[in-house]
């Protein structure tokens, strides 16, 4: 599902050379839930963008569900984000001005769904998630832990076959963390969407089937 072949990022700061990944190599089979661990500054988030085509790396292949990633232009890559691909943040990146309902919704607006489908998928995902009471409230009406779960529900509205998490439970307190994991780890299994998550924070890694480590850029 996810493939990459001695995968390196470099740029320059100032008069010094950055290598943000350094020859990663990484296989990942479809349905797997997988956690790449590291401290902030090892290259995590460098990884996640590579792998999400928002990143073109300076070396290497980057190969997602068969496509070699160097050989799509934007219009391709975008395409294959919007079809492919569901994204986890820390801190949610809800739009404010937006219900609940329109959230989850919205990636299905760039997918030209219309809107009559569009918010009947958002309210069963909703209601799936035990927030059909709270599809009219704006983020900053909701808790954190309802946050994040609005937005795993946004990432599967479009039936992505992979999920990319960057520290999901970071902005959570444990036992709100512990039931942002459970959910990701059943929709794993119950639906075998293929999950890569990227966390500094043991207790969550723990309900990956895998855990890798990354240190300055190299994938252990």
């Amino acid at each position: 599902m996810i493939r990459l072949d001695n995968v390196s990022v470099t740029y320059r700061l100032k008069s010094e050379t950055v290598e943000a990944l350094c020859h990663a190599n990484l296989d990942l089979a479809e349905g797997s839930f997988a956690a790449i661990m590291g401290p902030s500054g090892s290259g995590k988030t460098t990884l996640i963008q590579v792998i999400a085509g928002l990143l073109t790396p300076t070396a290497g292949d980057v190969i997602v569900t068969g496509q070699n990633l160097r050989q799509l232009d934007d219009r391709a890559i975008s395409e294959f984000r919007n079809r492919t691909i569901g994204f986890v943040f820390q801190f949610f990146n809800l739009p404010s001005f937006y219900t609940a309902l329109d959230n989850v919704a919205l990636p299905l607006v760039f997918a030209g769904v219309a809107e009559t489908e569009r918010r009947e998928r958002a309210r069963v995902l909703l209601d799936e998630f035990g927030l059909a009471d709270r599809a009219i409230h704006k983020p900053d009406q909701i808790s954190g832990g309802e946050a994040q779960r609005v937005a795993i529900a946004r990432a599967l509205v479009n039936n992505p076959k992979i999920i990319l998490a960057d520290e999901p439970t970071g902005n959570l307190d444990r036992d709100t963390g512990n039931h942002v994991m459970t959910l990701l780890q059943k929709i794993n299994r119950e639906r075998g969407v293929t999950i890569l998550m990227v966390t500094h924070d043991e207790k969550a890694a723990v309900f990956a089937d895998r855990v890798l480590r990354i240190e300055k850029g190299a994938l252990l």
